[in-house]
């Protein structure tokens, strides 16, 4: 097959491309910690969950979008838990109280938000001055 566009500047590369391992990591919750990348629009959230932690519940603004990539864990929605694993995309609407209960293996999950997580994008930053020092 032949190729007719060049490749990318590293200028260019860098406007499109980010390696969410090099993005520094964020503590959301005691056992939680998260990669942010984030667009004009949209936020996502790489999170690894230690074995039995613990989600408290809470709810947002923006709509959630959760993908299980590896491991469990028994969601709480409105009260009411759903046991999730690896190959599940659990749907948030807006305002939807959740939490949820990491099986003893952890998890890992790609969580999306739309409207951009502007509270995650102020810890990014934070972390980002820390790294830094």
């Amino acid at each position: 097959m032949e190729r007719k566009e060049p490749y990318a500047s590293q200028g260019d590369y860098a406007k499109y491309v980010v390696r969410y391992a090099d993005v520094p990591p964020i503590e959301l919750a005691p056992g939680f910690q998260t990669h942010i990348v984030s667009g004009d629009r949209i936020t996502l959230s790489f999170v690894s969950a230690e074995p039995s932690a613990k989600l408290s519940s809470h709810n947002h603004e923006n709509e959630q979008l959760m993908i299980v990539i590896d491991g469990a864990v028994d969601f709480v929605i409105a009260g009411k838990q759903y046991h999730v694993e690896k190959g599940d995309v659990v749907v948030l609407p807006s305002n939807t109280e959740h939490g949820g209960y990491i099986s003893d293996k952890g998890c890992r999950v790609i969580d999306v938000f739309s409207p951009r997580r502007q509270d995650f994008m102020a810890k990014l930053e934070e972390a980002k001055k820390s790294q830094k020092k």
